[in-house]
């Protein structure tokens, strides 16, 4: 197979598992899928370098280019004090997928990207501090941040600013 032949292997094999990190990294069906594009589009140029072991380095271009979205978009955004009412025709889990990803969409953009890579993803801190290019020990605290930001909101308290 040639380069790009294993390229679009991967695209085609791992594009579902792409797609559902990005829509929980954006929240957005459509911003899940510009932003996977955008990632495919920055790594066709190295994949002759990644193509032995690729999954590492997408997951890394798809977090820091959610983050760097965000920055970009973040002025832009407007926000709103109500979820919007759940559709009547989907499931009855709808309601708490659209209660997660509200919550989700009041973390900051890096806890929210370890949170995805470490709870949906299923990967270990240290690939998911690989993957953000961060330490392992700010994977840990963002962990523990972002999971008491999301307690105190399903408990309906404001979340606490000092370190516990």
């Amino acid at each position: 197979m040639t380069g790009y032949a294993d390229f679009e292997a991967f695209v085609v094999a791992r594009r579902h598992a792409l797609l559902r990190t990005a829509y929980l990294l954006t929240g957005d069906p459509d911003d899940a899928e510009d932003l996977v594009q955008t990632t495919l589009i920055k790594v066709v140029p190295r994949w002759t370098r990644i193509g032995d072991r690729p999954e590492p380095y997408v997951r890394k271009v798809l977090a820091r280019e959610s983050v760097n979205r965000w920055r970009r978009r973040r002025w832009r955004e407007m926000s709103t004090q109500e979820i919007p009412d759940v559709p009547q025709h989907e499931g009855p889990d709808t309601a708490d997928r659209l209660t997660l990803l509200e919550d989700l969409r009041r973390l900051s953009p890096r806890q929210r990207a370890v949170l995805v890579l470490r709870y949906f993803d299923d990967l270990s801190e240290a690939d998911t501090a690989a993957a953000l290019g961060i330490s392992v020990g700010t994977v840990k605290s963002h962990t523990r941040d972002a999971l008491a930001h999301l307690r105190s909101q399903q408990s309906g308290e404001r979340p606490s600013t000092a370190a516990t």
